[in-house]
């Protein structure tokens, strides 16, 4: 375990002669991706400066973050285990990596065209946690604390040539990442596996003609050189995982720190909901300014609400499928997509296709 106290004179009371001493808590903070991707950047600008800025309030504690983002203690594969572990306190656990280990928190990758609102979504996901004791229980047997939630941006559609419709879509070959490939089953198009190191090249290369794939991503991995026409289909957002503590360093914070970082956490979540939606539609405007030299200049188009009733009604029941499997190993997988796309609509929020009528 990382956690360490030690005790340190940091000022003089009214009374001459006396002093206080503030308790200084060592805490190691780590992730896979580096601090340039928009929700790793935010545990440091948002969720460690807000903990500081209340425990400041108090008077009390102070912590020392020692930092280690971008890889430095372990990669992408292992960011459970690396929290459950305490080979960091607090890290950023990547959800969409484990789907054998958080199964129900798949749901949302099973369920495209329900929301494009990030900062919804997020909300919705905060309430589950609170409220459905299968999710929570889901991330707390692995010996940690959640604190924050994180999500993606919306998905949408990057190609060599234009589309002009959902028919189009048909004999595509269009790279996606893991289970998103899912995603394309019914329109005609063929998902190869990829990730945002492989989609520049693949599709140079003609191993795909396009790529299904999110803005924030697109932008600094350049993509738009070989894939300049952006479909603007909306597909929706994903829940991506959690800011996460180890639970026995939780377990030895006093009371005051643990309280300031339920709210830091808290104020993460939201805050990084509107990042995302905001960022969304400043890469896509990047894009377009970046692109306008290009042979091919980059030329959003928007999906008609047509085309994309017809490509969400295509697709099999993949929600289905996913429930159907975690019941079959006792996760009460039905109530839980229901609860998430009751939530989505309970805000505003209007499905493209009901999945949770189909369960």
């Amino acid at each position: 375990m990382n956690l360490m106290l030690r005790t340190a004179l940091v000022g003089v009371l009214a009374m001459p002669g006396a002093a206080f001493a503030q308790e200084t808590i060592s805490l190691t903070v780590a992730s896979s991706h580096p601090t340039v991707i928009p929700w790793v950047g935010m545990i440091k600008t948002h969720f460690m400066a807000r903990t500081d800025e209340i425990l400041a309030e108090g008077g009390k504690y102070q912590i020392e973050w020692n930092e280690a983002f971008g890889g430095t203690l372990y990669k992408a594969n292992a960011t459970l285990d690396s929290v459950e572990q305490g080979i960091t306190d607090v890290g950023w656990v990547f959800s969409m990596l484990e789907p054998a280990k958080l199964p129900m928190s798949q749901a949302s990758s099973y369920a495209p065209f329900t929301t494009a609102d990030a900062s919804l979504q997020l909300d919705v996901m905060e309430e589950l946690f609170e409220t459905n004791k299968a999710f929570r229980d889901e991330w707390e047997q692995y010996n940690l604390k959640v604190l924050g939630f994180t999500g993606t941006d919306s998905y949408d559609v990057y190609t060599k040539e234009p589309i002009t419709g959902f028919a189009d879509l048909d004999g595509m070959k269009l790279s996606a990442p893991g289970v998103l490939g899912n995603w394309l089953r019914g329109t005609g198009a063929n998902a190869v596996d990829g990730s945002l190191t492989s989609f520049y090249t693949d599709i140079q290369t003609g191993v795909s003609d396009g790529v299904l794939s999110l803005a924030l991503g697109v932008l600094p991995a350049k993509i738009y050189e070989v894939a300049p026409h952006v479909t603007n289909v909306d597909m929706g957002v994903a829940f991506s995982g959690a800011v996460a503590i180890n639970r026995d360093s939780w377990d030895g914070l006093p009371e005051e720190v643990q309280t300031a970082m339920i709210e830091a956490g808290k104020y993460y979540t939201e805050s990084h909901g509107k990042d995302l939606n905001e960022r969304h539609q400043d890469a896509l405007d990047k894009m377009v300014e970046a692109g306008a030299g290009q042979a091919t200049p980059v030329e959003i188009t928007p999906m008609s609400e047509a085309d994309r009733e017809a490509w969400a009604n295509a697709m099999p029941n993949i929600a289905k499928e996913w429930a159907d499997g975690l019941e079959g190993q006792g996760a009460p997988a039905r109530d839980f997509m229901k609860a998430y796309i009751d939530g989505v609509r309970e805000r505003g929020g209007a499905p493209v296709r009901a999945w949770d009528d189909e369960l």
